[in-house]
């Protein structure tokens, strides 16, 4: 079997950050939050990295984070743009906006096709735990009757930030510890009394999630099948999904994932982790992030030199 790849969401990061000279310097010695990410990968026994971009931003991102990720890694691009679609499909005209997360994954299909691969946000800090229990399971995972994927859960509360609410993929898990759904919760945060609760959400009420449940960062593992699943999922979502939002709806990988599983055709294993999540959500939450590194670079966890 071919050894894993990693594969990183970055086609919204100058959008998000007004380019990418701009992005947060996280680290004592400015490094970013994919510079722990991508150094994490490596430890675990990643030895190939396709980040997922916009064309204009290649040399940008290169000098920025693709020639510090080669001393470690293959490096190699992927673009998402509307143009790039299974034959036959055409983005909506007057469409601007990006087509979502499952179609970037998509886009890295000709570079990662035949590759058990490890899907990443490039602005989340995951933990090295996490990089080795999917590396892990993509080295000895085979499909069966079914495609035998992998999700990273996280414990709810170690992924809550004090400034503010957020939004997460609320699991559940059944009696095999696989995947059996996932609920997009908008506005979780912790009330005055400790519990965490989240918001109500159109017709949806608001509620309380238990300590302990585990939400999904978008950190998953796949099989070599999921690119081809993918091509046929894209065309499901032009056809029944997309018409009715023409502009701004979006294909996301969890509803791709949780489409195949509602479908008989795959099962996704919860790796579950007890690390932290680290984002800058809200300005406020630099200075805990970087204090955060700080400490586990003191520890030792990582070098300073990064």
């Amino acid at each position: 079997m071919e050894k894993p790849i990693l594969v990183v969401m970055a086609a919204g990061m100058g959008s998000r950050y007004g380019g990418l000279k701009q992005i947060d310097p996280v680290g004592p010695q400015g490094q970013i939050i994919l510079d722990y990410s991508i150094y994490d990968a490596h430890r675990a026994g990643f030895a190939r990295v396709v980040f997922i971009i916009r064309p204009e931003l290649e040399q940008a991102f290169e000098a920025a984070i693709g020639r510090k990720a080669r001393r470690l890694m293959q490096v190699d691009y992927a673009y998402q743009t509307l143009d790039r679609l299974p034959a036959g499909l055409t983005a909506p005209g007057g469409r601007q906006k990006p087509l979502g997360t499952a179609h970037a994954v998509w886009c890295a299909g000709d570079l990662a096709a035949g590759v058990p691969i490890a899907v990443i946000n490039a602005d989340d800090f995951y933990g090295a735990d996490a990089f080795r229990k999917v590396y892990d399971y993509l080295c000895t995972a085979e499909d069966d009757d079914r495609y035998r994927y992998c999700m990273v859960g996280y414990r709810v509360e170690n992924t809550l930030t004090e400034n503010g609410t957020v939004s997460r993929g609320v699991c559940t898990v059944d009696e095999n510890g696989c995947l059996t759904g996932i609920i997009e919760r908008t506005a979780i945060s912790r009330a005055a009394d400790g519990r965490i609760v989240y918001a109500a959400d159109g017709d949806a009420p608001a509620g309380e999630i238990a300590a302990g449940t585990p939400v999904s960062m978008n950190l998953w593992g796949f099989t070599p099948s999921f690119l081809p699943a993918l091509t046929d999922g894209l065309r499901r979502f032009f056809a029944e999904t997309l018409p009715h939002n023409p502009l701004k709806g979006e294909y996301y990988l969890p509803f791709a994932v949780d489409d195949l599983i509602g479908a008989g055709r795959a099962s996704a294993r919860v790796l579950p982790t007890d690390a932290r999540w680290f984002g800058v959500t809200y300005r406020e939450d630099k200075p805990v992030v970087c204090a955060a590194i700080a400490g586990m670079t003191a520890q030792g966890a990582y070098p300073a030199g990064l």
